[in-house]
């Protein structure tokens, strides 16, 4: 699915109506250059969600843990594993111990973290020639994740 998304608040928007989809033990693997917008379309998965605290990229934490406003809701994991150069530096992390418990969205995570989930879904995004357009191609693997992007529209 290749989604047109022409602003920031676009990208976040999106984020929003996936972010309201998901549930625990969902892991999202985000990809795409500098600037494309994987943590805007994180602010906006944190809104729909609604998750606690300001969603900033954590690339010098590695990762921040983002509680449920309510007591029924995931906590949201948010990674960047820009700096993390291999599967053992993941396995440091200890990601899987709240992997069943949390949503996990990983920037920079492809090839790194497919590991935590038996389905996933990856989206990448891309950015076009210096303005703020964005194009979003969402890849579902296993799991309903085909299903939940029918429904997201």
């Amino acid at each position: 699915m290749k989604l047109e998304l022409p602003t920031v608040d676009d990208t976040k928007a999106l984020g929003a109506r996936l972010g309201a989809r998901l549930r625990a033990g969902d892991l999202v693997v985000l990809t795409g250059p500098l600037g494309a917008g994987k943590t805007a379309l994180v602010q906006g998965i944190g809104a729909g969600m609604g998750v606690q605290g300001r969603i900033a990229s954590p690339t010098f934490v590695i990762a921040r843990v983002h509680p449920a406003a309510s007591a029924d809701g995931p906590a949201l994991v948010h990674v960047d594993a820009y700096r993390l150069g291999s599967l053992d530096e993941v396995d440091d992390l200890d990601l899987d111990v709240s992997a069943a418990d949390s949503v996990t969205v990983v920037e920079w995570g492809a090839g790194l973290v497919e590991q935590l989930a038996e389905a996933r879904l990856e989206i990448v995004l891309e950015r076009r020639d210096d303005t703020e357009e964005r194009v979003a191609t969402l890849v579902p693997h296993g799991g309903d994740w085909a299903t939940r992007l029918a429904e997201l529209g």
